[in-house]
């Protein structure tokens, strides 16, 4: 089974994987994205006015200055529909040609795991070492968290843990891989398992806190990071089972035609 099988399956199961997340999102994200906005607008809207007799400006005027902020702004419908659903589409497609390419390469390289198997264990450290150990330390904040000059500093704070996560998961993959073979598959998970935990915690007590909620409501946080790990574990999740239902076919086939030349050249 060639790189290019396996490649072209990812991407199909990336886009069922978004179309799968964009319904998570969509039906559970949403409204928790909505009611964080209409706080955050609730709490800086503009004290009344004067008229416009007591000002002197003109209806016309008015219209016309509305109309070009609005035109600045993307509309909140096209934001929580189109715009969601492309942005779940092209995730979903890009980390279906990256598990893919990943897949391919470890499968037979994995101790005794057969080539779903090894897919699936991609697919779950993935998930793992990208979107939940980097989660639990900076996870997802509304829209109405946050201060806006510090946006740069945090997103660098979580892109250094998640290289940290993803690194320490590799390591701890090529260190079972090795210990199997020695010591056994109990060995090999223990040790393996224990690096990771050790390193990322660690790892993430070091890191600085992010701590910019102010008075924002717990509820309302707890269900929008919710919703947040929610969606990343339905694209993980759906990707992982979708692609190794794809590839079990060409599999079974290449198992097939192996055993096929073993008989022809027993004979």
């Amino acid at each position: 089974m060639s790189a290019r099988n396996f490649l072209v399956r990812g991407l199909l199961a990336g886009l069922i994987a978004g179309l799968a997340a964009f319904g998570v999102a969509y039906f559970v994200g949403e409204p928790q994205v909505q009611a964080a906005i209409e706080l955050e607008e609730a709490g800086s809207a503009p004290a009344p006015t004067a008229t416009a007799e007591e000002t002197g400006s003109h209806d016309g005027e008015e219209a016309g200055h509305s109309h070009d902020e609005e035109g600045t702004v993307v509309a909140r419908h096209n934001q929580r529909t189109w715009g969601l659903l492309t942005g779940t589409l092209g995730i979903g497609v890009a980390l279906g040609g990256i598990v893919a390419l990943v897949s391919a390469a470890v499968v037979g390289r994995l101790g005794r795991l057969a080539p779903g198997q090894s897919t699936a264990l991609v697919a779950l450290m993935g998930f793992v070492s990208v979107a939940l150990i980097p989660f639990l330390k900076y996870p997802a904040s509304p829209p109405a968290v946050g201060n806006a000059e510090t946006i740069g500093s945090r997103t660098g704070l979580y892109f250094i843990y998640l290289v940290i996560s993803v690194a320490v998961a590799v390591a701890s993959v090529v260190l079972a891989d090795r210990l199997w073979r020695d010591h056994g598959s109990y060995v090999a998970v223990v040790a393996s398992g224990s690096l990771f935990l050790v390193v990322t915690v660690v790892s993430g007590q070091l890191l600085p806190t992010v701590n910019e909620l102010g008075d924002f409501p717990a509820d309302t946080l707890w269900y929008f990071r919710r919703a947040a790990i929610l969606t990343q574990a339905t694209m993980w999740g759906v990707l992982g089972v979708a692609l190794v239902g794809l590839t079990r076919p060409l599999f079974r086939r290449d198992l097939a035609d192996a055993e096929r030349r073993e008989l022809a050249a027993s004979l």
